[in-house]
């Protein structure tokens, strides 16, 4: 954990928790706050009820999380992150995980956070920020390519392009400045040059100055086996990353993360959250492909299933700015393969039955986490209600282990049209596979 101070006091104890939002990310959050704490969920979904095997309430509810009381509360989406949701609570003079609308200008504008970035002089791609088609073409053809298309503002996960023909992304960009994609959110884009290398997801806790990663994951962006397809929110995710060890993940924190941190400080941000940080472990070097102000989804799913001790407490220290405890991890690796609707992520079909989730659930080590869906006509079971509808994740002794969990439990869930990814963690789990036991474990942890 980065080193820092803060005079704010030890929360106490946290009973209850709010958890805003409805996806994949809040139902594996409340999962494991739920270890330790009653748990609320707003607006939730139908996978989030009951109660977890520590005896602990999941509640789903429709009631605004400014209505309710909790100890605590967990910001999931970044949606209403940038429109000022914590600042909101905290002036009721609640404990609240979640950066304020400044902070969370990292997300809702690209442009801002690539500034901020080489104003902090964190490794990056090189890019431009345009308004206008003409000089964005004339930058794109000063590219070699691959070549990066981004809105400016947020769109779900689905406003980049990248692509190895020119012309796809001089269309892309008359689109998006247009506002035929995107509308408001693309009427400014942020060019950059493409970058090789493998990903990176970290989740770095921050209590204002404080800093703590979580164990990195690794994410699947693309919808197609092999990397084809559309760009995507996510199409599964696995945690650790056999070739992401401790010393490599302390070099991405203080080269990509701690320098952020003190800009924002430098800015009198006072942030308090999580920071995700998207990278691409370059031949030159690790450099940031972005920054988000959530957890990211769905690499939640398979992070936070491992995380050992009271998650409730945790997230607690980091909003009350006194952040004193180090993340520690099992050693058994997870794996999440995301299920999504027909025409996912251009035009998803909804309404579709599921078959097969509770038998999936019962199956060794594998958890379902809802995303997009609904309770059917006449409460008639669960229905597909978005594009990524489930996250079918499985802890295992090895990630093979994990990752043939995962898949059985895909085998079971069906729905017209499904989709998913066959190749989710396959090359990793061979790698993890060679290396020697002492290094699969330096990388568990």
């Amino acid at each position: 954990m980065s080193e820092g101070s803060s005079s704010a006091a030890t929360p106490g104890p946290v009973r209850t928790v709010c958890v805003v939002g409805s996806g994949g990310r809040e139902h594996a959050l409340a999962a494991v706050l739920a270890r330790t704490a009653d748990v609320v969920v707003t607006p939730g979904n139908p996978g989030i009820t009951g109660r977890s095997p520590e005896g602990h309430s999941l509640t789903s509810t429709s009631t605004s999380a400014e209505d309710l009381d909790a100890d605590l509360f967990v910001i999931g989406p970044e949606v209403p992150l940038v429109d000022g949701l914590a600042d909101r609570l905290r002036a009721q003079g609640k404990l609240v995980f979640g950066p304020g609308a400044d902070g969370a200008r990292i997300e809702g504008s690209k442009a801002f956070m690539k500034e901020l970035l080489a104003e902090a002089g964190v490794p990056t791609a090189r890019f431009g920020v345009f308004t206008e088609v003409g000089p964005a073409v004339e930058f794109l053809r000063s590219l070699d390519g691959p070549w990066v298309v981004k809105t400016d503002g947020l769109a779900a996960g689905k406003g980049v392009l990248v692509t190895d023909t020119l012309a796809e992304a001089e269309a892309d960009v008359a689109a998006k400045l247009s506002g035929d994609s995107f509308g408001e959110a693309g009427q400014q884009v942020v060019i950059e040059e493409g970058l090789t290398g493998p990903e990176c997801s970290l989740l770095v806790l921050c209590d204002g100055r404080r800093l703590a990663p979580l164990a990195p994951a690794q994410d699947f962006k693309r919808r197609d086996d092999d990397g084809g397809g559309p760009n995507t929110g996510g199409m599964g995710a696995y945690s650790p990353v056999p070739s992401v060890d401790d010393a490599l993940v302390d070099e991405l924190v203080a080269e990509a993360v701690a320098p952020l941190v003190e800009a924002l400080c430098a800015r009198g941000i006072d942030y308090r959250g999580v920071l995700y940080a998207g990278l691409m472990l370059t031949p030159s070097g690790p450099k940031v492909l972005e920054f988000n102000v959530r957890f990211g989804d769905p690499e939640t799913q398979v992070v936070l299933p491992r995380y050992e001790g009271d998650l409730a407490a945790l997230l607690a220290e980091v909003a009350a700015g006194a952040l004193v405890t180090t993340p520690r991890f099992a050693p058994d690796p997870a794996v999440c393969v995301v299920l999504a609707s027909e025409g996912y992520p251009e035009s998803p079909r909804t309404g579709d039955p599921i078959v097969g989730l509770e038998a999936a659930g019962d199956l060794p080590g594998v958890t379902v986490f809802h995303a997009g869906t609904a309770v059917g006509a006449d409460a008639d079971g669960v229905v597909t209600a978005g594009g990524r509808v489930l996250g079918v994740t499985a802890l295992g002794g090895t990630l093979k282990e994990a990752r043939d969990r995962a898949f059985a439990g895909v085998a079971v869930i069906s729905w017209p049209g499904m989709q998913y990814r066959s190749d989710i963690a396959r090359l990793a789990a061979d790698e993890a596979a060679a290396l020697p036991t002492d290094v699969k474990v330096e990388a568990a942890r």
